[in-house]
């Protein structure tokens, strides 16, 4: 199972990214623990500046903007 938090303090992009995270993974049958971070200091601890920040296994993948689904499945896949 993927560990996948989404880092952002609740702004529509990182709804969205939550969002887009879940369906691809749904359409994808991947098991993932989506979790969102949404706690200022937890969010600087992975040093990433701009928001929605996404990270799988304890690995930034990806900050600032919606990622694309291209991309969410890219990661899904890996």
């Amino acid at each position: 199972m993927m560990d996948i938090k989404v880092l952002g303090t609740g702004c529509a992009n990182c709804k969205s990214t939550i969002a887009l995270i879940d369906q691809v993974a749904k359409a994808k049958g991947v098991a993932v623990k989506l979790e969102k971070v949404e706690e200022l200091r937890d969010i600087m601890g992975y040093g990433i500046m701009s928001t929605p920040g996404v990270v799988i296994d304890g690995k930034v993948v990806h900050a600032g903007g919606v990622p694309s689904r291209d991309k969410v499945e890219q990661w899904l896949s890996a």
